[in-house]
């Protein structure tokens, strides 16, 4: 059997399992989302942090909260990592450092997972389960629960209130995310995934020396990483370590559990504004682009020019073997369109047009399907756009979901559509003008530019995979894309819900003959083409210099 053949086997699987789920895991996501009864734990809960889980908030008390928590998050986990020599199952580790534990706190709070540091070697196993690992299942719960106010935002009428968001993360975290990374994390033990709490074995190597396999609670972690869209590995290889992703078997898991929920979102949207249509069209729309990224990286790698690709059949550089080129070139699509992060081959070693491809599933917003949560409301909002470049083209009337687009709208759309562009573009002119930014690169010419704007993709993205090549542990880089993940994530926050407290006032509008239909094919590929056409326009110069530039000379 042919790696095409393979590969397209392994993709064709994949996409069954995923639309086979789409509908029941869907309903069980509304459900848990707008269930009338808290249960028991819940309402403990609720007591326990002194919440009224009946009081609701409006846009704005929403916002307050989801910074509150997670600056506290922020605070907390950079003192864990500070004082972690101190604690039981630190391995002999030392504190981090200020810069490194800033940046990885940062990191992990916005559901980014970028690490400049090699965990094995830097994190003890208190701090991986009980700080970075509960931060992955806390993290993917706000972006959800921000979803699911956007949507709330849709669905309601005449009223400033979104929910609250106590309930909503403390929903998805005990209804969603634990009842599936718990069996999840079982099913990779039974695959060969490690799960202990050992220090390290020693043994022999076949140059007849010794070396330290460091173990610990890696597939509890492993689990929730995927499942909630975070990326972050326990070992520096991530994904491609043996003891993280061991077979092809646990490398398809990781796959179907990074897609998930967010491919099953939009089901909640059509649920909850009572088209099941719109939600519909919205899941083509992320399939759409997920399969063109998938299709692009695999014939990339997979027929590569040069003597020696040519020869082999493949650009195996920087490939994991036990893989193969096409598992690996689907891993990289997939978790760069899902701003997940996690990786398991070396997107620095691709073709200049297959390292191309990853860099723009970033650019497009990480749409398709995208993050938890952060995916479903990114695509709701290009679809805001989209009916709004409609109406002004053909003339029809600006409206979603019975929701008219005005300008008020279409302000908090714009700046949320410019705020991740500016971060990329900037952070990557200040970096390209700093002395101290440049030296940190292995490479120079367009493939050293790659490396530098790769990196403030991801991070401003919320990603957190690396194109590699760059030293990031450094004072500036640390700072710099430190704060890109911030602004990254919660400028498109607040500005999301700010939309969707300016739709949930309005009256609804009643459909009539100049109003767009929303669930057919055409405002499929309406939305499509929007998507493509803003990145394009955006982001063309700065690939031109880059992997452009080296993939065409």
């Amino acid at each position: 059997m042919g790696p095409g053949v393979a590969g397209g086997l392994f993709v064709g699987s994949l996409a069954l399992a995923i639309v086979l789920v789409y509908r029941p895991f869907g309903e069980y996501l509304y459900r848990s989302v707008t269930a009338p009864a808290h249960t028991r734990v819940e309402r403990t809960v609720y007591r326990l942090v002194g919440v009224d889980p009946e009081r609701e908030q409006s846009w704005g008390g929403y916002a307050r909260a989801v910074l509150a928590f997670s600056a506290v998050s922020t605070i907390a986990l950079y003192l864990f990592q500070r004082v972690q020599q101190h604690l039981w199952l630190s391995l002999g580790n030392a504190a981090v450092e200020p810069a490194r534990a800033w940046n990885t706190a940062i990191s992990f709070v916005t559901n980014t997972n970028w690490q400049s540091y090699s965990g094995e070697s830097t994190m003890g196993h208190l701090v991986q389960m009980a700080g970075l690992a509960v931060q992955n299942f806390v993290s993917a719960a706000v972006g959800t629960a921000v979803a699911v106010a956007f949507i709330r935002g849709f669905a309601r009428t005449r009223t400033d209130r979104l929910g609250s968001f106590w309930v909503d993360l403390t929903r998805i975290v005990l209804r969603v995310l634990l009842p599936v990374a718990a069996p999840a994390a079982v099913a990779l033990m039974a695959a060969g995934v490690v799960q202990n709490l050992g220090a390290g074995t020693d043994v022999g190597t076949l140059a007849g020396g010794t070396q330290t396999v460091t173990g610990g609670p890696v597939a509890g972690q492993e689990a929730i990483k995927q499942l909630g869209t975070n990326g972050g590995g326990f070992y520096n290889a991530n994904s491609a370590h043996p003891f993280e992703n061991p077979t092809a078997w646990t490398n398809w898991i990781q796959l179907f559990l990074v897609l998930l929920i967010p491919f099953c979102l939009p089901r909640v949207f059509g649920r909850m504004v009572g088209d099941k249509r719109q939600g519909l069209a919205i899941a083509a729309v992320m399939a759409t682009l997920a399969i063109l990224s998938v299709a692009a990286v695999n014939a990339f790698q997979l027929n590569p020019s040069g003597t020696v690709p040519a020869a082999v059949g493949a650009a195996t550089e920087g490939t994991e073997t036990r893989f193969g080129v096409s598992q690996s070139a689907t891993f990289a699509a997939l978790t760069t369109l899902t701003s997940t992060g996690a990786v398991n081959s070396f997107h620095d070693s691709y073709t200049a047009l297959g390292g191309l491809v990853p860099m723009v599933n970033m650019m497009l917003g990480e749409v398709a399907p995208g993050g938890a949560g952060s995916g479903l409301y990114g695509m709701l909002v290009l679809a805001v756009i989209t009916v709004f470049v409609a109406g002004l083209m053909v003339g029809r009337t600006p409206e979603y979901v019975r929701k008219k687009i005005g300008a008020r709208e279409m302000t908090f759309a714009s700046l949320y559509l410019l705020t991740t562009p500016a971060l990329v573009l900037v952070g990557t002119a200040v970096a390209m003008s700093c002395a101290d930014a440049r030296a940190a690169m292995a490479n120079d010419g367009p493939h050293g530019l790659s490396e530098v704007l790769y990196a403030f993709t991801s991070a401003s993205n919320n990603n957190g995979s690396a194109f590699a090549g760059l030293g990031v542990d450094t004072t500036f880089y640390n700072t710099a894309l430190g704060l890109c993940m911030a602004f990254g994530r919660f400028l498109p926050i607040v500005l999301v819900l700010a939309l969707a407290g300016s739709l949930a006032r309005q009256h609804p509008v009643p459909a009539s003959v100049g109003t767009l239909p929303t669930h057919r094919p055409l405002f499929v590929g309406m939305v499509t083409g929007v998507t493509v056409i803003v990145v394009a326009l955006t982001f063309l110069p700065a690939l031109a210099l880059g992997p452009l530039a080296e993939g065409f000379r």
